[in-house]
């Protein structure tokens, strides 16, 4: 039987390096062994692929734009070309995920699924996966991202999702994905699909590929725009890793091509008000996998901060841990203040509203100085409609 092998820095045991590997109670652990040989099956079987690539291209929408934005490029003295995730069919990449994970699970005879969210695209895109193929879905969420994100909430229950909004902790992704962790221990029949690039092994591996059509796209587009597939630069957001995971892939191994990621500074790193994991973090576990984490010297999870959702995780995947510390990508640590900014610049010239997520991608380049002759690719990964309350709220403090 034909087997899928990526192309990550990844060995069978689910490790990048030192990170990564799969640090689960012991009911899970047959779960998760037939979810790696399940995953290692489909992903290299052609009905399989074909279904997807169907549903990717007449349900989705894609492949999506690589877009040339001339007037901010021309703001910014380089060559900058958005990659319109916020396009597709949810209104961000997380769609592609949940469509691969949710097959699956079909596949595998699973009827339930679980699901966490922060900013709510996962979540939407998980419970219109499920609404598609007919299968009951609960989403966690927690209970501030539910007050920050309402539109995204009605979305879910209008798909048919039951929404349960966690009160413990911060009230946001970290608390959410551990009441999803807990429902799938209590309910091992269930099936867990992960939002991002986190989580036990083979999550971290598996999300990438199913978001890898991202990088894809942009190398053959980019091969019919500029008569070459690489950029000097691929710059994405990263709290969990997904969208990231998605940009970077196919380029990893392109060491020619530069990959810049932008996570939450929050406040600042040097305030406790922060989501800058790979700033201010330390190796540790959580949520299954060893990674960056951002806790205290005795273990104990500091609860991150940002104007952002979908960014506001106290880790990253184990992959971007990776990537990091051997110096394969460049990582900024992109402010509130930075991100909102940014948001407007593009609005303003370029009549794209970004979600917040995205905003911290624009914010680089404001941080980071490209040539005149260099081809940068920025993951547009979300579209603004549910942050617009926050836009609202915060347009008198942002300068543009």
């Amino acid at each position: 039987m034909k087997r899928f092998h990526s192309i990550l820095p990844v060995d069978a045991e689910g490790y990048y390096g030192r990170f990564g590997g799969a640090y689960i109670p012991e009911i899970l652990h047959d779960n998760v062994e037939k979810l790696t040989e399940a995953f290692h099956r489909y992903a290299a079987d052609e009905e399989f692929n074909r279904e997807l690539d169907l549903l990717l291209r007449d349900y989705v929408g894609r492949p999506t734009p690589l877009y040339k934005a001339s007037r901010l490029s021309e703001l910014y003295g380089t060559n900058i070309y958005l990659k319109r995730e916020d396009l597709c069919h949810t209104g961000a990449h997380k769609i592609n995920n949940a469509l691969g994970s949710v097959l699956l699970a079909k596949r595998m005879g699973k009827t339930r699924i679980i699901a966490e969210t922060g900013a709510g695209q996962h979540g939407v895109a998980t419970a219109t996966a499920c609404a598609l193929m007919g299968l009951e879905c609960v989403v966690y969420m927690g209970a501030l991202d539910v007050e920050r994100q309402s539109p995204n909430v009605e979305r879910m229950k209008m798909l048919g999702a039951k929404v349960e909004a966690v009160q413990s902790g911060n009230r946001t992704l970290k608390d959410a994905t551990n009441e999803a962790i807990r429902d799938w221990c209590c309910n091992p029949d269930s099936y867990y699909v992960i939002g991002s690039t986190v989580g036990p092994h083979p999550y971290p591996e598996m999300v990438a590929h199913f978001q890898s059509v991202i990088s894809r796209e942009i190398r053959s587009q980019l091969k019919g725009m500029t008569g070459s597939e690489c950029p000097d630069y691929v710059v994405a957001c990263i709290g969990g890793g997904s969208n990231a995971a998605g940009a970077f892939y196919h380029f990893i191994n392109e060491p020619g091509v530069k990959l810049v990621a932008a996570e939450a500074a929050g406040m600042g790193v040097d305030t406790d008000m922060t989501a800058a994991t790979i700033h201010v973090g330390s190796e540790g576990i959580i949520h299954g996998s060893r990674t960056m984490v951002m806790q205290t010297p005795d273990g104990q999870i500091i609860e991150p901060y940002s104007v952002s959702a979908g960014l506001d995780y106290p880790g990253i995947g184990p992959l971007h841990a990776y990537l990091a510390g051997t110096g394969r990508t460049e990582v900024l640590a992109v402010t509130d203040k930075i991100a909102l900014e940014a948001a407007f610049r593009l609005t303003r010239t370029e009549g794209i509203i970004p979600a917040l997520e995205s905003a911290h991608a624009l914010g680089v380049l404001e941080m980071k100085r490209f040539a005149p002759d260099d081809t940068v690719v920025l993951n547009l990964s979300g579209r603004g409609d549910k942050d617009m309350h926050t836009y609202m709220a915060l347009k008198d403090t942002v300068r543009i």
